[in-house]
């Protein structure tokens, strides 16, 4: 299948009135988060089955779908990836690595980078050096920011806290909400897993955290907890 044909079977499922709601939930409006990215209102599940249906498309396929300005194409080109990463020989999965970063670019909102940056970035780093993410984790580039941060759910469903506590600590100055929620989001995995390295981050830097990070972050705290943690944070 080329990718003509590809597009043409998209848009069997596409629905304009998704896509206008889409638009709006990802912020594509003049000087927001998103802007400029378009839609045309495929629905997640519909993605995933579609990327399924194409999973043996000829990787350069899948490299001009990363680079096509429709939101959900790019998101299939990622899926697709993801789940080739996951079959794949050692070989492989380093190639599907490499050609992540050669097209990060395009990883260019935070549903991309949720779906993919922990199933292929986290994966990859477990055994080996994670330098990497302390680089991304400077970038001016908001996503790349992002995928530092997402990279690091996989490293803790695997127990290891170490570098999403680091990039933690190094991300509260942040100036953007998408990373606050990310960081807070790491942290209340953590504190899922083991509470006690929660509540020693939390009593080292509550009081510096952006209040949308501490407030992900003490989520799944007791009442009492949540309460004291927030009278400590920023107003």
């Amino acid at each position: 299948m080329n990718l003509s044909q590809l597009r043409a079977r998209n848009k069997k499922p596409a629905s304009p009135s998704d896509a206008k709601f889409l638009q709006r939930f990802f912020k594509t409006a003049p000087g927001e988060y998103g802007e400029g990215d378009r839609f045309i209102g495929i629905r997640v599940p519909v993605t995933r089955k579609l990327a399924r249906e194409f999973r043996e498309l000829p990787r350069r396929v899948v490299v001009a779908l990363l680079q096509s300005p429709i939101h959900e194409e790019r998101l299939m080109a990622l899926i697709i990836l993801v789940n080739a990463y996951r079959r794949g020989d050692d070989t492989e999965r380093a190639e599907i690595y490499k050609l992540y970063l050669v097209q990060l670019d395009r990883v260019n909102n935070w549903d991309l980078v949720d779906s993919s940056a922990p199933y292929i970035v986290g994966p990859h780093l477990l055994n080996r050096s994670r330098k990497i993410l302390f680089r991304l984790a400077r970038s001016e580039n908001l996503w790349h920011r992002r995928v530092a941060v997402l990279t690091t759910f996989h490293f803790i469903r695997q127990g290891d806290f170490i570098d999403a506590l680091r990039l933690a600590e190094r991300l509260q100055e942040d100036e953007h909400d998408l990373i606050h929620k990310a960081v807070g989001w790491m942290l209340r995995e953590i504190g899922k897993r083991d509470v006690v390295t929660l509540r020693i981050f939390l009593n080292q830097h509550a009081a510096h955290m952006p209040r949308t990070m501490l407030r992900y972050a003490i989520e799944k705290l007791s009442e009492h907890e949540r309460r004291r943690y927030l009278r400590a944070g920023k107003a």
